[in-house]
């Protein structure tokens, strides 16, 4: 049996520990204004639809003004709100109307860059070599004759070497900056305690706004060794390597989550792409962040053994953090193309590997509702990407000259890129835009959106008992009303090659007032290729698709009641 990670999972002050969180994609949920773009008053005129959903967070991507060279994850000023999407008067309401709805928001904070509009940046090129200004970043000579080579042979997880060179106020070839990203994102060097107090001041800013929570982008990326070496010929040349990580980091992070403590009910969330479970579960440490997203399980095929396993590890983390599931965000293939696949498993390294696949959509589609079901009746938080609920498909098409991302554009088009999952959410209608701008709108959406999307939109998935939008609306109730609820125990039951099943039983996290105590719900999900029977005095809760006389068919999920 693995138990609950704490018995303060069914308290308010740890709501977070059995979330159903929504991510949204400010850019691509709803236009209020008409300009092809996304903004908060879009997503407070849909507060009501996701309360209907039954979500209890909404996690937003960054919003701060931005030149957005890497979709608002280059962030100019941390305390405004960019014109694009509103105004700091927009976010206070929309943080006032979701909390009146019981709907808690999360924000994105991304403290290993900014942006070279930043104002510390701009007076660090104009400060020159040694001044305490350049100190705030990663800013040293080259190397080779005349300083022509880069300080060392780090390359930018978007492509290319993670170093620029800046012309000098002279207007002589300067000193190199160090961006892990793009260009246009300079790294903060956070060895500076300029660059510590400011964002421990900027987490209080949000927090006196009352956001209930901070996701930290890049968590594991900040602490860089000082002497900057180079990678060797064995070590990765993009991507995590062995000069990130340090455990400077952790001390970051207790600071941090001392300010969080100053109020309950608040979290902190790290974006931590580490394979080892060892060295992810160390930034969980009390004392340190309350919870880490879980990308192994992000990554893992369609496949039961190895969903098995990924379980069990997230599961058996050491520590007071519960667990964490999701199934996609806005960096990685959307499920349902994914699951179509013949290989379902995602990597970022290896976007243009799976790009070249044929997709069943209407295989992708049946695994996706599956993985779903599955993924919500695991003990934890759950998140939700936007326009998952509607079985939206990775838009693999766009034409060359609409794509946005830095990705794309930094390796020349051999990495196809994040665009293709951020397209916008259609909404109503049977053409573009889809309800996603208002009518008469004076430019078209960001991205373009499929035609063939007027089966998915919103209105016709709320008339259909059969829908995406139905299934996740089901499932998302009854996992608030019963042993499905928060982060109380599990144990797996004896089952077939390629089917997953286990019990919920009521725990710590313990059923909302009216639900029966001694419910037991079992989850059975059949990944194998043959039809499976269900055990006997079961009651069918909920099933992912179709069911046959007694047999759960291949590629199903379903929630039984035990008697």
């Amino acid at each position: 049996m693995h138990k609950p990670a704490s018995s303060a999972s069914g308290s308010s002050d740890s709501w977070w520990r059995g979330a159903a969180i929504y991510q949204l994609y400010v850019r691509s949920f709803a236009d209020a204004s008409g300009d092809g773009i996304g903004d908060l008053a879009g997503a407070r005129a849909h507060l009501p639809y996701l309360a209907a959903l039954g979500v209890d967070a909404i996690w937003f991507n960054p919003w701060y003004p931005s030149p957005m060279y890497d979709a608002g994850y280059d962030i100019a000023d941390y305390r405004s709100i960019d014109p694009v999407f509103g105004t700091l008067a927009d976010a206070d309401a929309l943080i006032t109307e979701a909390h009146a709805l019981g709907i808690r928001i999360i924000i994105d904070v991304v403290p290993n860059h900014g942006s070279f509009l930043h104002p510390w940046f701009t007076d660090a090129l104009a400060a020159g070599p040694g001044s305490a200004a350049r100190d705030r970043f990663w800013f040293r000579p080259g190397t080779g004759p005349g300083g022509d080579q880069p300080p060392n042979n780090w390359q930018s997880i978007f492509g290319g070497p993670a170093w620029t060179r800046v012309t000098e106020s002279d207007g002589t070839p300067g000193e190199w900056y160090l961006h892990l990203f793009a260009p246009e994102q300079p790294d903060f060097n956070w060895d500076s305690p300029d660059v510590r107090r400011e964002f421990e001041d900027v987490l209080r800013f949000w927090f006196d706004r009352g956001v209930d929570g901070i996701r930290i982008d890049s968590a594991a990326l900040l602490a860089k060794d000082p002497a900057l070496p180079d990678l060797g010929d064995e070590e990765p040349p993009s991507g995590l390597h062995p000069y990130t990580d340090r455990d400077e980091v952790h001390e970051i992070y207790r600071s941090w989550r001392a300010i969080a403590d100053e109020a309950p009910g608040r979290v902190l969330v790290g974006e931590v792409w580490l394979p080892d479970a060892a060295r992810l579960a160390h930034y969980v440490n009390a004392g340190e962040l309350h919870t880490v997203f879980n990308f192994p399980y992000l990554s893992c095929p369609w496949d039961a053994r190895g969903l098995h396993q990924v379980i069990d590890q997230t599961l058996d983390l050491p520590g007071d953090a519960p667990a964490t599931w999701v199934l996609s965000n806005h960096d990685v293939d959307r499920i349902v193309t994914r699951y179509g696949r013949a290989d379902t498993a995602f990597s970022l390294d290896r976007r243009r590997y799976f790009h070249g696949f044929a997709v069943d959509l209407e295989l992708g589609t049946r695994r996706a509702r599956a993985a779903a079901l599955l993924t919500m009746a695991l003990p934890g938080a759950v998140y939700i990407y936007q326009g998952e609920e509607l079985g939206l498909w990775e838009v693999q098409d766009i034409p060359d000259e609409l794509r946005q991302d830095p990705i794309w554009h930094r390796t020349h088009g051999e990495d196809p890129g994040r665009d293709g999952s951020r397209v916008p959410l259609p909404w109503s209608g049977t053409e573009p835009p889809f309800g996603f701008s208002p009518p008469g709108a004076a430019a078209p959406p960001w991205l373009r959106q499929p035609k063939e999307w007027r089966d998915l939109t919103v209105a016709v998935e709320s008339a259909s008992a059969d829908s995406m939008l139905t299934l996740y609306r089901e499932a998302l109730r009854i996992r608030r009303s019963g042993p499905l609820v928060g982060d109380g125990p599990m144990t797996w039951v004896p089952s077939p090659d390629g089917v997953l099943a286990f019990d919920r039983s009521p725990g710590a996290a313990g059923p909302e007032e009216g639900a029966a105590s001694g419910d037991c719900v079992r989850c059975i999900a059949n990944i194998s290729g043959e039809p499976v029977p269900f055990p006997p005095h079961a009651t069918v809760l909920l099933a992912s698709g179709p069911l046959d006389a007694g047999l759960l068919p291949p590629d199903t999920t379903a929630w039984l009641r035990i008697e």
